[in-house]
């Protein structure tokens, strides 16, 4: 599903015009990034939460020529699925 359709189908069911779910939805995904660049987690309650994850500083190969690259460590975001959300996708398999 790609953010169009995610507007247009909440659009459809709170009867909103997709300018204005495009603002919500936006608004939405903005939250969620700036409360994980202030280093913040957020959970949504049957869904899931986000995070940040540290990953350590290693060495790396290039895969084009084989040599070895310095890789700097750097913080990563992360998602963990809910309970709620891992069972219905695994009902659905």
């Amino acid at each position: 599903m790609t953010k169009a359709e995610l507007v247009e189908k909440v659009s459809d069911q709170i009867h909103l015009t997709k300018k204005q779910t495009e603002l919500v939805v936006n608004t939405v995904f903005q939250s969620i990034t700036d409360s994980l660049s202030d280093g913040k987690k957020v959970e949504l309650r049957g869904f899931g939460s986000f995070r940040i994850r540290e990953r350590n500083a290693r060495i790396g190969r290039n895969p084009k020529s084989g040599a070895q690259v310095d890789v700097p460590a750097k913080r990563v975001p992360f998602f963990k699925a809910g309970k709620d959300l891992r069972e219905l996708v695994d009902k659905n398999t």
